[in-house]
């Protein structure tokens, strides 16, 4: 098994790539616009419309219309995320299906906790009106107040939940 990237060359990269989706899409980073769009086309296959989805470039409630979520450039960048991840973890020889826990929690207790930590993200994501990499990164990068706080608090919520969470690795 290989070691892990380099955190700070794995930073850099993330920067040309957050520059280049500037320069080529004239928009940030961010993967929950991907799930809104998905769910957005699923209901209008469903109730046989034309699926609307608010534009995150315009007002929070103009609508553009769609039929499917192919038209929304960030499922593709999702899609890019997935098989990008899979080819990484591939080339490491991380590929083995495992659940990484502490001695201190089970296998169930790890799934929980880890599928509950994942559907707080996603209503933070719909209350903060991005995901992590959506308010950090772009948000961070355009020097927004409110993906600052943002950014604070995710920090301060990690420092704060840290001693649970290094008591159930132990």
């Amino acid at each position: 098994m290989k070691r892990y990237t380099d955190p700070y060359v794995a930073g850099v990269g993330i920067g040309i790539v957050l520059l280049a989706a500037y320069a080529i899409a004239g928009r940030g980073l961010g993967a929950s616009g991907a799930f809104a769009s998905v769910a957005a086309a699923s209901m209008a296959v469903v109730q046989g419309t034309e699926a609307t989805l608010a534009s995150p470039a315009t007002a929070p409630y103009i609508t553009d219309g769609f039929s499917s979520p192919f038209h929304d450039w960030l499922v593709f960048e999702l899609m890019g995320v997935a098989l990008g991840g899979y080819l990484s973890a591939r080339l490491a020889g991380r590929t083995l299906a495992a659940i990484e826990r502490g001695d201190g929690v089970s296998g169930g207790q790890r799934l929980i906790v880890a599928v509950a930590g994942g559907v707080l993200m996603g209503l933070g994501a719909k209350f903060a009106r991005g995901c992590t990499s959506g308010q950090a990164l772009s948000g961070g990068a355009l020097l927004a107040a409110g993906s600052w706080i943002f950014i604070a608090t995710c920090f301060a919520t990690g420092y704060a939940l840290a001693p649970l969470a290094r008591r159930l690795w132990r």
